[in-house]
């Protein structure tokens, strides 16, 4: 096989293993389970990944790899305010967080608590993808005190922490409560940080 096939079917086993990781967690899940519906055979797992634990780091970093683009994309290349493009990441967080579809539900939630006890390298992947995940909003932040839609955010680093935290913990109980409300509640706890008006 070559390089670029090897590369391929890598990131075939990532992309097949995201959704059952984002169902049942990281321990609950068996290498035999991800192969079979990866259709790779366990024999060569272990000729892309060194152990498990490797497995769960470069999962964690495809995902906030693509987390990353997406973001771009919502926060950089979207058209409209800096205010009106964190708005709609937020409302999208809150859309997708609340459907039954695993697909684009936070990994961070799933896998946080779990994975940070369990290995360090994937402790500092999470670190890692998180902190980026901040930068991205600092830094729409910041271009909304420039464009005047945030004046009102003295310092974009603290609001960019503050909105993560409230975000993460907001969907990890709507997790627990299976309820929207949380995730409601943050939505309109976002609008009063930023100064904004109540939404419709």
């Amino acid at each position: 096989m070559n390089a670029t096939a090897a590369v391929e079917v890598r990131q075939h086993i990532l992309d097949t293993a995201m959704p059952i990781l984002l169902g049942k967690g990281f321990s609950a899940v068996g290498l035999n389970e991800i192969l079979a519906a990866a259709g790779v055979p366990k024999g060569s797992f272990y000729h892309y990944f060194g152990s498990k634990e490797a497995f769960g780091e470069a999962l964690l970093t495809s995902y906030f790899a693509e987390y990353a683009e997406r973001l771009d994309g919502m926060l950089l290349r979207a058209p409209g305010t800096a205010a009106e493009k964190l708005m709609r990441y937020w409302d999208d967080w809150r859309l997708i967080q609340c459907a039954d579809d695993p697909v684009g539900k936070c990994l961070a939630v799933k896998l946080g608590a779990e994975v940070s006890d369990l290995s360090e390298a994937m402790r500092e992947a999470l670190r890692r993808g998180t902190d980026a995940t901040i930068s991205r909003i600092t830094a729409c932040i910041e271009a909304g005190r420039a464009d005047g839609s945030l004046a009102g955010v003295n310092d974009a680093t603290s609001m960019a922490v503050t909105l993560y935290e409230l975000w993460l913990g907001a969907t990890l109980l709507e997790k627990i409560h299976r309820d929207r409300k949380p995730l409601d509640a943050a939505l309109a706890t976002t609008r009063i940080l930023l100064n904004l008006p109540p939404g419709k």
